[in-house]
């Protein structure tokens, strides 16, 4: 916006004549709101010039003490107090083309440059943005969600829609709360009860089916990024859904907020994790993995550990903060080394992108449970406690392993595929800086298809001493190769021979290697069975799911800014820290991923609460009270309603104890919630998006959902809970799977028929309804789904062979309701999926329907038969398109 020279401070007299007269007209009134007035213009108008990214002139109003400081010129262009004589103000009024500011653009309107002058005038005053300042207890007055709605009805003076007929109400609430429509049982109980508390009781009762944590854990998945492949061009399979269970549990179970983000991001670092809080942490284990030959494991390694970072930020505290990877916030207050020192906190993990995925907890089975009990007495018997843990902790995980592409120097041999060690017949490889430290095992995971093989391990040279030789026998598996222990740190080289070999094969592949000392009382009686027990443990291959773990001390991880983003080229080393922007880190917590993780969920940080509020108000009134729910930053929309906003997030931490049941309880009972959804020509003209909520929301239901009604009101769903994912019905030649050769097998014995969220998901070809209906690919966190209209959608739920299937059971139901009576048949299918009568002017429409297919069916069998997949019957082929419309009208698919 400025560009500043030298003699700049000579100012004409006519423009100090006429700032001042300006400013002497704009000095007085109300003092100007920094966050709500002045800021909106800088980032209209100024901060693309003058902000995080580019500073021209030296100048940048991201920051008060730069927007304060000297700019290239040597002056400040701000003088707090004093706008005659800043060049910030003069600038504005300029009539020279080259240096009125916005540079090349339309003038500031007078408002705005009356607001500006009078902000300087008044100090230049930073205040904070309303989103970084915690939410305070509200006033007794502020009493309720309706206060804050019909506050802001009177002031518009809208009346408010009454509320909506019970039939409605209940398959509205049923379908928010557990994503699915009440049954038969739940609407006949609800319509009967007329007490005051009836509709309070039923929502108790959908809060407490299992059927709720599958409806939000839905949407939960699509911030995790959860998938069942990998991602990139291989995309191969991969086995998290317990990561899913858990978070569907967790849901049930109403783990508070605070604990059900600590576990995620840090369960690992809990004094005695349990096996759940660390497949918690499979949370951040959904970054995608690269197996893809010839990539480097560092590089894709970076790559998760960004998309952490910039997932943290975006789930937890509404932030976008990739751009500060390269450079400062263009317009929110985080400087570029912020960026890093987050980083800092999540990038000392194990994990390096590894086709194995490890780490990974090891899911024994009874017989290896007890396996482990046996070893783990034995070492605290000769032991102590503390060696028993950390056996213990190997065993779950076993870490900390060391990779092949840590090793160099390769002669010989290569790191094949950039993932294996693969040496000839004489050849060598090097592990530089091997953190030996007194260890006298080596435990190496290899396989060769040759006997005759063998392994020597030098120090420090290839000419240094021998500290081990080891057979290799053919096989694959992990061999203890005990070593010479040295103290500290050495360079070991690795020296493999086979001479029965062809020049150009490989003595054996290695994929990874630990230190270990021996287990306690070695030579003792009884101790041979105690390290077979052990090796056979290290050797078993139980179910497993990637998570979380911590580098140990002597593996720490270093954090460095990256120059302009580049990965390659490393600037500063950071310690970890948080933006001193948002809340002060907590004062004893560890300055490790669990100590960003209590940050993040203290009282004191002022966007985790609102954050998790709005997202929740959007799932219930299709927009949240913020509507950019991924950005609560400066650029983002300011809420409809600040003070309930607040209100609500100041409840959920304090009242409700971060107990999401309880919020989403008091949302759905608030009158705001419970209206009728229709609309008037007076509301649509003043508020046709509803943000002011005079009526109740209406919108199309979730891909999910969709889905999962058809399947619930045919009679066909499946309430099978948990367990790998599904593949239901999908068109052939959608995979198109290289390398693996995976395909997609229909499931069967009622799998197909299994609610949404355990439908497989693959990365590159995610499941075609899904997508179609606005479904995340969960390649990345995806904070809101845009809700589309196309012509697809019809065409899926008018022809997708799972609608058909589903239309077709309907049919039969009706059938069996209405015998030969084709308006009983009509009314009865309505009433199954809409949940009340219908009226006659659509049975009207679907009885003409009904006679128009039942014509053609009867002139066609074989087309009768083919869509009813029996003996033909136009009655019940007639009826089945009925039920396909019936699925498919904008009530059934909307939530009114």
């Amino acid at each position: 916006m400025y560009q500043f020279s030298t003699y700049r401070a000579a100012l004409g007299a006519c423009a100090i004549a006429f700032g001042a007269a300006f400013a002497s007209g704009c000095g007085s009134g109300k003092r100007v709101d920094y966050s709500t007035e002045v800021k909106p213009i800088l980032n209209k108008h100024c901060i693309s010039c003058h902000g995080g990214v580019k500073q021209s002139g030296g100048f940048s109003v991201l920051f008060r003490e730069e927007a304060l400081g000297p700019t290239k010129s040597g002056h400040p262009a701000i003088i707090p107090g004093d706008a005659d004589r800043s060049e910030f103000i003069r600038r504005l009024h300029s009539k020279d083309p080259k240096e009125r500011m916005p540079y090349k653009s339309a003038p500031l309107s007078k408002e705005e440059i009356s607001i500006l002058t009078r902000w300087v005038e008044q100090g230049a005053e930073w205040g904070e943005h309303w989103a970084y300042v915690s939410p305070a207890a509200p006033a007794e007055k502020e009493a309720g969600i309706d206060h804050f709605i019909n506050e802001k009805l009177d002031e518009e003076n809208l009346e408010a829609a009454p509320e909506a007929d019970k039939s409605t109400l209940l398959r509205r609430v049923s379908l928010d709360i557990t994503g699915l429509p009440p049954t038969d049982k739940m609407m006949a109980a609800f319509l009967a009860d007329n007490t005051p508390g009836a509709y309070e009781k039923m929502v108790d009762t959908l809060l407490a089916s299992p059927h709720y944590g599958e409806r939000w854990a839905s949407m939960w998945l699509d911030l995790a990024r959860f998938a069942d492949s990998k991602g990139y061009e291989k995309d191969s399979k991969r086995e998290f859904w317990r990561y899913r269970d858990w978070v569907i549990n967790a849901f049930n179970n109403d783990m508070p907020y605070d604990r059900f983000t600590v576990e995620q991001l840090a369960g690992d670092l809990l004094p005695e994790p349990t096996d759940d809080q660390l497949v918690a942490t499979a949370f951040h284990r959904n970054t995608m993995n690269n197996d893809e030959g010839g990539t480097q494991d560092e590089e894709f390694r970076t790559a998760a550990v960004i998309d952490r970072v910039n997932t943290t930020m975006e789930v937890f505290q509404g932030t976008t903060i990739a751009c500060v990877q390269c450079h400062s916030h263009p317009y929110d207050p985080f400087r570029f080394e912020d960026y890093y020192k987050l980083m800092a906190f999540l990038n000392n993990t194990r994990d390096e992108d590894t086709p194995g995925e490890y780490p990974k907890i090891r899911l024994y089975d009874s017989i290896g449970r007890r396996q482990v009990d046996t070893v783990a007495n034995w070492v605290r018997q000769h032991a102590g406690t503390k060696e028993e843990k950390e056996l213990r902790d190997f065993l779950r995980t076993l870490e900390p392993k060391i990779h092949a592409h840590d090793h160099d120097s390769f002669i010989n041999g290569e790191l094949a595929d950039t993932k294996y060690i693969s040496i000839r017949n004489g050849g060598s490889c090097r592990l530089k800086n091997a953190p030996v430290n007194g260890r006298g095992n080596l435990l190496m995971h290899y396989w060769t298809g040759q006997d005759g093989g063998s392994m020597e391990i030098r120090a420090d040279s290839l000419t240094g001493p021998v500290i081990a030789r080891q057979p290799l026998p053919k096989g694959n598996r992990v061999l203890n190769v005990p070593i010479q222990p040295l103290q500290g740190r050495h360079h070991l080289f690795f020296i493999f021979r086979n001479s029965s070999l062809e020049p150009m094969q490989s003595v054996c592949g290695v994929e990874w290697m630990a230190f270990r000392g021996d287990l306690p009382a070695k030579g003792a009686p009884g101790y041979k069975p105690v390290e077979t027990a052990f090796m056979n443990l290290v050797n078993a291959s139980p179910e497993g799911v990637p998570v979380m773990v911590e580098n140990p001390e002597e593996m720490f991880r270093p954090t460095h800014t990256f120059e302009r983003g580049n990965w390659l080229v490393k600037g500063q080393l950071v310690k970890p820290d948080v933006p001193a922007s948002l809340n002060p880190f907590p004062a004893k917590a560890p300055r490790n991923r669990l100590g960003l993780a209590q940050w993040l969920a203290s009282k004191e940080n002022p966007l985790t609460a609102r954050v998790m509020v709005n997202r929740f108000w959007e799932q219930l009134f299709g927009t949240g009270i913020v509507e950019t729910q991924e950005d609560f930053g400066t650029q983002g929309f300011l809420p409809s309603h600040p003070a309930l906003l607040d209100y609500l997030a100041y409840r959920f931490m304090n009242t409700h104890q971060w107990s999401m049941k309880a919020l989403l309880k008091e949302i759905v009972l608030s009158a705001a919630y419970r209206r009728d959804s229709r609309s008037s020509p007076e509301l649509q003209e003043k508020d046709p998006a509803n943000r002011l909520l005079a009526r109740g929301p209406r919108f199309r239901l979730t891909a999910e959902q969709v889905r999962d009604q058809a399947l619930a009101v045919s009679g066909l769903l499946s309430e099978h809970m948990y367990g790998a994912s599904v593949m239901p019905y999908q068109p052939e030649g959608i995979w198109q799977a290289v390398y693996s050769g995976e395909s997609w097998k229909t499931s069967e014995n009622g799998n197909q028929y299994r609610r949404a969220v355990y439908t497989y998901i693959r990365r590159t070809s995610p499941y075609p309804s899904i997508v179609t209906f606005d479904g995340s690919s969960r390649e990345v966190c995806l904070q809101r789904r845009i809700r589309t209209n196309t012509p697809l959608q019809a065409l899926v739920t008018l022809n997708d062979p799972v609608f058909v299937e589903a239309a077709r059971n309907l049919a039969k139901n009706m059938k069996t309701k209405g015998g030969n009576d084709q308006k009983a048949c009509i009314r009865s299918g309505y009433k199954a999926a809409m949940l009340k009568d219908i009226d006659t002017a659509k049975l009207a429409i679907l009885e003409k329907l009904y006679a128009q297919a039942a014509a053609k069916y009867r002139k066609d069998a074989k087309a009768a038969a083919a869509l009813v997949q029996a003996d033909a019957d136009a009655h019940l082929a007639a009826l089945t398109v009925v039920a396909n419309a019936i699925l498919n009208l904008d009530e059934f698919l909307s939530k009114s």
